[in-house]
């Protein structure tokens, strides 16, 4: 009966619980499972699972380097290739009127929400004929508005060309979280184990690390700063609704439309920006990051 060494190791462990030494020695040789022991049938099993657990194990090794491979191929990718279009892309995409211009009456939008009728007050006449009743003085310092119930003229629309903007600018924030995701993953697999000595190139890696983790975080923020905007809009229109009188509520609702179209154009130059800062980093010290120990250092060891 031929077998691996692999396999041979397995069942010369496996004789060492089930046999004495004298019929090791014995059998051995030849091969050291006996076809008539009574824990023939479980020691074959057993030597089974422990191979289909070898190879499932082997796969998934396989499978996690591949995931490696294409994941260094697609950032080594993004630095040669993909920045240099984005930030030429992006620099097309502010130089277009909606970014360029910043007129604030490009984004001005009525609220379509009426001003109801003066309601009028009626008088009490002479104090001496008609008094008017007494009433236990109340300090308030608040002062309730009308019940708003529906709005008569329909539903206060999204302050359209403000969403436009936003349909432009989310996938380009989206972009930059799922690219500086890739390089952060990139330079942490380049990283090398831990060592004494030569690690001028790891402290290289390390900050750039660092670096681009604050990028990735700084681009995820841009999102809650866009949902924000919407949150605070509602909350001042609610006051316009309750307070129709009150007109700084609605210059207030303009006023927070002008400072979301300014930011919109801030986070764009800031994405290009981040682009353009990675992109450099990144190839000044390519060299360092791909191999940061050199390999006269690698031989001293």
């Amino acid at each position: 009966l031929e077998a691996s060494n692999e396999i041979t190791l397995i069942f010369y462990v496996v004789l060492n619980l089930l046999y004495s030494q004298e019929t090791q020695r014995r059998f051995f040789p030849v091969f050291p499972i006996l076809p008539t022991s009574e824990h023939f049938s479980s020691v074959l099993q057993l030597i089974v699972h422990i191979l289909v657990f070898r190879k499932m194990a082997a796969d998934t090794t396989k499978k996690v380097q591949e995931y490696k491979d294409t994941l260094i191929k697609e950032a080594e990718d993004l630095i040669i290739r993909g920045f240099p279009e984005k930030i030429v892309k992006l620099n097309e995409i502010l130089a277009t009127p909606e970014f360029a211009n910043r007129n604030f009456a490009d984004v001005y939008q009525e609220l379509n929400i009426p001003v109801p009728d003066a309601i009028p007050v009626n008088s009490y006449g002479d104090a001496k004929e008609d008094p008017p009743p007494t009433k236990k003085a109340r300090m308030e310092t608040t002062v309730s508005g009308t019940k708003v119930m529906a709005l008569p003229s329909g539903s206060v629309h999204c302050n359209a060309p403000i969403c436009d903007l936003i349909k432009i600018v989310k996938p380009v924030i989206r972009g930059l979280v799922e690219d500086s995701n890739v390089l952060k993953m990139w330079i942490s697999f380049l990283i090398p184990k831990i060592e004494d000595g030569n690690n001028f190139g790891v402290s290289i890696q390390e900050d750039t690390l660092s670096e681009i983790q604050t990028v990735e975080s700084e681009s995820a923020a841009f999102f809650e700063q866009i949902s924000r905007y919407f949150i605070s809009r509602a909350k001042v229109i609610s006051k316009v609704a309750k307070y129709p009188h009150v007109e700084d509520y609605t210059r207030a609702v303009h006023e927070l439309d002008e400072k979301e179209y300014l930011s919109l154009w801030l986070v764009m130059c800031e994405v290009r920006n981040r682009y353009c800062s990675l992109h450099d980093i990144v190839t000044k010290n390519l060299e360092k990051l791909k191999k940061p120990r050199s390999s006269n250092a690698e031989s001293l060891y």
